[in-house]
Parts: C-alpha cells; sequence; structure tokens
C-alpha cells in the first residue's frame, strides 16, 4: 500500500482521489508517522423502484367490493342524520 506525505498528499489530491476510486488505497503520513488509510467508499445502495401491480395474482378483489357493507354504512349515515 502506498504511503504519501501531507504536502504529497496536497500537491496531488486529485491523482490520489483518483487512484482511491479506483480501489487503490494509500496512506497519509506526518513526519513519516501513517495518520489515515484513505479506501474507496462502497457503491450507494440503490433501491428497487416500486413497480405496479408487483403483487398480481397473489389475491383476489371480491366481485361486490364497491358494494361491500353498503347497508351498514348506509345505516350510520343515517343514523347521524337523525341525531341532528
Amino acid at each position: 500500500m502506498e504511503t504519501v506525505n501531507i504536502h504529497e498528499a496536497k500537491t496531488h489530491l486529485s491523482r490520489l482521489v483518483e487512484k482511491a476510486a479506483k480501489g487503490e488505497s494509500f496512506i497519509i503520513a506526518k513526519a513519516g508517522k501513517p495518520m489515515v488509510k484513505v479506501v474507496p467508499i462502497d457503491e450507494a445502495i440503490v433501491p428497487m423502484k416500486r413497480r405496479i401491480g408487483f403483487m398480481k395474482g397473489m389475491f383476489t378483489t371480491p366481485d361486490d367490493f364497491d358494494t361491500m357493507m353498503a347497508d351498514e354504512i348506509e345505516a350510520m349515515f343515517d343514523r347521524n342524520l337523525e341525531d341532528k
């Protein structure tokens, strides 16, 4: 692994960053003493886009879905109107 001093790192920062981005880690030293290790970051994990219809076939909708419990709902509204 390459070791560079701080002055060299400042002078050649762009070149060193490019090398790190390509997977070549390096160490920055101060007065010959290793201070930090520069490593490439992992590529960000991109979440999968949600797809419309991804659950198709996994469940069924009743034929009377639009009218289910219509009588009960109507009764609740009628009750509220009578209270006023």
